[in-house]
């Protein structure tokens, strides 16, 4: 929480310049994305990739679902397999020649020329849990040294903030009693200082500032500057006046609502929070995310403000019983929100700028089970990919007759990841990031989809 009244030697008000200051040191992430270490990243020009259009800077939504999408009732309905196979799901045609999805997707179809389908992700560990969807590795990997870092957070060490009021990466998973499946990214060995703020975590206490007014903030922050120029006279080096314009800017992103303004709808045209929808009821969400169609909307508003990258987890789909009732209700909503999303960002000509990548942590068995279910499968998986200027239009992949097994264009996860950070700006080919013992990583081992890109 923010405090104003410190511990240490204070002024006639009763505030410390210690305690003051506390509002530079305010967390953005789950460990502190501290203030200084944005203002200082801001300084130093990390502004990193440009926009030629309306966003300004290159960003990314990170859609999970958790618990394993059903790969071949989604985007490759396997019509002629048996019946035990099959499903209960017909293929439409979408608006891109010779591309059929599954028939909840009717909205998605028709926006196919802006999208792309992955048919054969491979790579898959088969543990319940965000993180290979998040960074493109396994968790064990570099775990001695605190794992792989999240996309998010190697684009807050590369590129820093685009704005210093707005944390680079946000993540809005809701909270689930699987807690992986709301692990909205990790840093990893960069450090708790580049996790993703979490508006349902403490560091949104932090940015309120509950019963202390403007006003009165303003008159202890007149106070300080008062006793700073005092102290300036006497401050040859000119260090103090450096440190200012620090605490000048950990003073504008406390006042600032242009955070707290992303995260409330209301604050939205109603006809485009009516477009997304809100998700409910939620169904089928036992220890899992809800289907929350509005955090699509949250993360379109957070990506306009600043964030470079925001991570979600919609709905649960661990499907081993009730399959088709519960891709009839998660693909339904997810069909609304999604082309919701990109309808929108095309509208306002930002499209290019954000890359979408909805998809899940492995597929779902070929054969239907007795309760109408399907279990885990790790043999091959599915994504869905829009905007960030891909090449839409088209399908990448293909499994063979029963969806057991990619037999064309396999593609693995960190290709996906590797695709993301090309449309980002970022090469990674040449870029590395150096981690606690001093060696140079590289963010993945793969190139990109050359199909995509």
């Amino acid at each position: 929480m923010l405090t104003l009244l410190g511990k240490s030697s204070r002024y006639c008000d009763g505030v410390s310049r210690r305690s003051f200051l506390t509002v530079g040191g305010l967390t953005f992430g789950a460990g502190g994305f501290g203030l200084s270490n944005i203002l200082k990243a801001e300084s130093s020009g990390g502004s990193g990739a440009k926009s030629t259009t309306g966003l300004g800077h290159k960003a990314v939504i990170n859609v999970f679902l958790a618990g394993g999408p059903p790969h071949q009732d989604m985007w490759e309905i396997k019509s002629d397999a048996p019946t035990e196979i099959r499903g209960e799901f017909r293929a439409i045609p979408t608006n891109a020649s010779g591309v059929e999805i599954c028939e909840v997707f009717p909205k998605l179809a028709g926006l196919m020329d802006k999208s792309a389908v992955i048919r054969s992700v491979v790579g898959c560990n088969g543990r319940h849990e965000s993180y290979s969807c998040m960074s493109g590795w396994d968790s064990v990997n570099m775990k001695n040294l605190g794992g792989r870092p999240a996309i998010g957070s190697a684009l807050a060490k590369l590129y820093g903030p685009v704005d210093p009021s707005v944390p680079p990466y946000v993540g809005l998973a809701a909270k689930t009693k699987h807690m992986p499946w709301s692990d909205s990214g990790s840093a990893g060995f960069l450090g708790s200082s580049f996790s993703p703020f979490k508006p349902d975590g403490p560091g949104m206490q932090n940015m309120k500032l509950n019963d202390i007014s403007l006003e009165r903030l303003q008159d202890r922050r007149s106070l300080l500057s008062g006793l700073d120029r005092m102290r300036r006279d006497i401050d040859a080096s000119g260090t103090m006046e450096g440190m200012d314009a620090f605490e000048q800017k950990a003073f504008d992103v406390l006042t600032s609502s242009k955070l707290l303004d992303a995260l409330d709808l209301s604050k939205e045209d109603p006809k485009i929070v009516a477009r997304y929808g809100d998700g409910k009821p939620y169904k089928y969400q036992y220890d899992g995310a809800p289907t929350c169609n509005d955090h699509l909307l949250i993360a379109r508003r957070l990506v306009e403000a600043g964030a470079r990258c925001v991570s979600l987890s919609f709905g649960r789909w661990d499907s081993h019983g009730q399959n088709f009732d519960l891709v009839r209700d998660h693909g339904s909503k997810l069909d609304q929100c999604l082309s919701a999303l990109i309808e929108d960002l095309d509208q306002r000509g930002i499209l290019d700028d954000v890359t979408i990548v909805t998809w899940g942590e492995f597929g779902r068995t070929p054969k239907i089970n007795n309760k109408a279910g399907r279990d885990h499968w790790t043999k091959v998986s599915c994504a869905h990919i829009a905007g960030g200027g891909i090449r839409g239009g088209q399908a990448i992949g293909a499994t063979n007759r029963l969806g057991e097994y990619a037999t064309e264009r396999p593609v693995q996860m960190q290709e996906i990841i590797s695709t993301i950070y090309h449309q980002l700006g970022i090469n990674t080919a040449t870029t590395t990031i150096q981690d606690p013992t001093g060696r140079p990583q590289y963010l993945v081992d793969h190139d990109p989809i050359a199909e995509l890109i």
